[in-house]
């Protein structure tokens, strides 16, 4: 791992609000008379990663990345998580930043799920929809009810932890191990976003407790029928090496890149992974600017 440093193009501004009793962390980016476009990042990850997403933007945009409660520098719960929260911080996110008009939505894995479900909630609120493989999950077996919520009562008795790292190039090595075409600058540049250093070593921001079992099975019917109440224009994307596109179709157990929303737009970014903004942001950028600039 060498030691050069990423080079950011953008300059990103750091806002806080409080909402929902979270002290929530907001990235942005770009004139706040400018379009603005909400992007939600994924399980683990941090709206400040987007960095590379916004670097490669040809369009004059405000973006505006808010890290999830409990993830990168937002607040923390005081006990468990739960999905709907999600739903109900982007309603207030969208209070602020958007209460007159539809939002445009870029969401990535978790955070294309949370839009999948809200712009099926409330079709009214957004205006454009690019999902960046939120895929939803493959529906669970009623039978699996009595194991998880044991399985669930057991593991949030405990302290849940996440491993540490010697510092952050040992991070980055594994970021960019696990994301083969990303640049080591820009592999270097997410693990300082991720972690803090604390007491000689390096630990993630994001809280251990998101590492607790959902106590209530996905029922990917109810998912699905969020998906076809949306009425905005969807983009949906995945990545041509994914491993989640590669598990295959609901009945096979795995996911499915066809999903049922109403108005529906598919690519696939070549030569990229799972995470499309860490791999291919130039790509990612392209494809997000043609499709918002037909459907704004």
């Amino acid at each position: 791992m060498n030691n050069e440093r990423y080079q950011t193009r953008k300059l990103k501004r750091l806002t806080r609000h409080s909402f929902r009793g979270i002290d929530y962390a907001v990235h942005e980016w770009g004139e706040a008379d400018a379009p603005k476009l909400i992007c939600l990042h994924g399980w683990g990850d941090t709206g400040a990663t987007f960095q590379f997403f916004a670097d490669e933007l040809d369009r004059d945009w405000h973006i505006v990345a808010p890290d999830w409660r409990g993830f990168g520098d937002s607040g923390r719960n005081q006990g468990v998580y739960w999905f709907p929260d999600y739903l109900a911080d982007l309603d207030a996110l969208l209070d602020i930043y958007s209460p007159d008009e539809p939002a445009r939505i870029l969401g990535h894995s978790m955070g294309g799920n949370v839009a999948g479900l809200y712009a099926g909630v409330f079709p009214e609120r957004v205006r454009a929809f690019v999902n960046a493989e939120g895929f939803g999950l493959a529906s669970s077996d009623p039978a699996e009810a009595p194991a998880r919520y044991r399985r669930w009562v057991e593991r949030a008795a405990r302290k849940e932890h996440f491993l540490e790292y010697e510092d952050f190039a040992a991070l980055a090595a594994k970021i960019q191990a696990q994301n083969p075409r990303m640049p080591e600058p820009a592999a270097r540049f997410v693990a300082e976003q991720w972690a803090v250093r604390q007491n000689g070593r390096v630990r993630l921001k994001a809280d251990p407790r998101h590492r607790l079992p959902n106590a209530v099975l996905y029922r990917r019917a109810e998912a699905e029928a969020c998906w076809r109440a949306v009425t905005a224009p969807v983009l949906m994307l995945s990545g041509e090496n994914s491993r989640f596109v590669e598990r295959g179709h609901p009945h096979d157990g795995g996911f499915d890149f066809d999903l049922p929303f109403p108005v529906t737009v598919r690519r696939q970014l070549p030569d990229c992974g799972h995470m499309l903004h860490f791999e291919a942001p130039a790509a990612l950028a392209a494809a997000t600017d043609d499709f918002l600039s037909q459907n704004v």
